[in-house]
């Protein structure tokens, strides 16, 4: 009888493993869903006025937690989120940062404009700092809002700064959110060349 009630006890073990195994699996079958759609944003070619003097390099762009990812940030009711299905190409910072660099390659500066570490001898760093980079779903819009500053390399000292911002009608769904906020900040990378080209 002992050898029997041990042999069951064991059954009902490894009939218990075996259902909470099989549970988790349908969990994180249920949780994982669909990957979701990656966008990209662009470095804008036409429509750039001024070509800026000297050598600059491009820092990563400082910016508050919620930006600091790769997820599109919806405002709503004072609340945050994310859009759900929705992604970017890569984080944030680093993508604004290359498409911006790209931008001021796009009129001419290939060989005067970089990241630091480049084998550049900067006259100035641009620093950035995303102030808003989201949609705004209670006024139906896509907010990109950018403080800039031109920092002489060798001192230190800030030389300029201005906000640029600029809004796009967008909708809380990821291909109408990703295109106005691509739209919105391709808008403040032109003001950006043009500013700094008149500095």
């Amino acid at each position: 009888m002992a050898v029997k009630r041990t042999f069951l006890l064991e059954t009902g073990r490894v009939l218990l493993k075996g259902a909470t195994v099989l549970g988790l699996v349908a969990l994180a079958a249920c949780a994982s869903g669909p990957p979701p759609a990656t966008f990209d944003l662009t470095a804008p070619t036409g429509a750039i006025r001024g070509r800026p003097k000297g050598q600059f390099v491009v820092p990563a762009p400082l910016s508050l937690m919620i930006y600091d990812g790769d997820r599109i940030v919806v405002r709503q009711g004072g609340q945050v989120s994310v859009l759900k299905g929705a992604q970017w190409a890569d984080r944030l910072p680093r993508l604004i940062q290359t498409r911006l660099i790209q931008t001021f390659e796009n009129v001419g500066m290939t060989a005067g404009i970089g990241q630091p570490g480049e084998r550049i001898a900067p006259d100035r760093q641009i620093t950035l700092d995303i102030r808003a980079f989201e949609i705004d779903a209670d006024r139906g819009e896509a907010v990109v809002e950018i403080t800039v500053k031109l920092v002489r390399d060798a001192t230190g000292v800030v030389s300029a700064s201005r906000v640029f911002s600029a809004t796009e009608p967008a909708q809380a769904e990821p291909a109408s959110a990703a295109a106005a906020l691509d739209a919105a900040l391709s808008r403040v990378m032109v003001q950006i060349v043009a500013w700094t080209a008149g500095r």
